[in-house]
């Protein structure tokens, strides 16, 4: 048998490179949680770099599916019966005082897109445009080899994890048109999901004020 000599003192790591070690190991660690593991998991993007990497996106379609699994298994709840119409009265309407007109003033210029996607049986998919508080988008999409299930939402910059305001959704459809106007700052659009045995495609158009779009 060989004896290994044991390290002398002098050999043996310092308590200050023992500590320094420590630390850096800590930071790393701190630095992956916030940067990769938060984003792309809850959602949550403190730094920024979640986003500029992808990661974020990552995470907020995780929640989006699994908030999706879960409507799928709640049954559609019977629609209300509509109120009966009030009786209407005619009202004297007063003479209006001619008052001054405001200065119009210009209206920022609208975007308009239109963008495809194919899903196949099973898949999901959405596409977000960003747009400000209280700024107007009009839309327009049709589903073409069969009908998807949708959810039109919005997502608030650095909100909490798992929160969303939905404008609109529905179960085995194939076309939607309307507008929403953003109720905050954030990523405004849809989810599709493809429940069908066929390839379907989705064309979408919009148009609004809105800054850019993401797919």
């Amino acid at each position: 048998m060989f004896n290994t000599p044991l390290p002398t003192v002098n050999e043996l790591p310092s308590t200050r490179k023992l500590v320094r070690s420590t630390v850096i190991a800590l930071l790393t660690a701190v630095g992956l949680l916030v940067t990769v593991v938060m984003p792309s998991e809850y959602a949550v993007d403190p730094t920024g770099v979640g986003r500029a990497l992808g990661l974020t996106q990552m995470g907020e379609l995780k929640i989006i599916l699994a908030q999706e699994a879960l409507a799928d298994a709640v049954p559609p709840q019977p629609a209300a019966p509509a109120p009966a119409p009030a009786p209407q009265v005619a009202q004297v309407q007063p003479i209006a005082k001619p008052v001054a007109q405001p200065v119009a003033t210009p209206t920022p210029a609208l975007k308009t897109n239109q963008m495809s996607v194919t899903l196949k049986p099973g898949e999901g998919t959405e596409i977000k445009l960003e747009v400000l508080k209280n700024k107007t988008v009009s839309y327009e999409w049709t589903a073409v080899g069969g009908p998807v299930n949708y959810d039109t939402h919005g997502e608030p910059y650095n909100g909490e994890k798992g929160y969303f305001h939905s404008y609109n959704k529905g179960k085995q459809v194939k076309s939607d048109k309307g507008e929403f106007t953003a109720i905050f700052d954030g990523t405004h659009g849809w989810f599709w999901r493809n429940r069908s045995n066929n390839d379907v495609t989705i064309a979408l158009k919009t148009t609004g004020d809105y800054l850019s779009v993401k797919q």
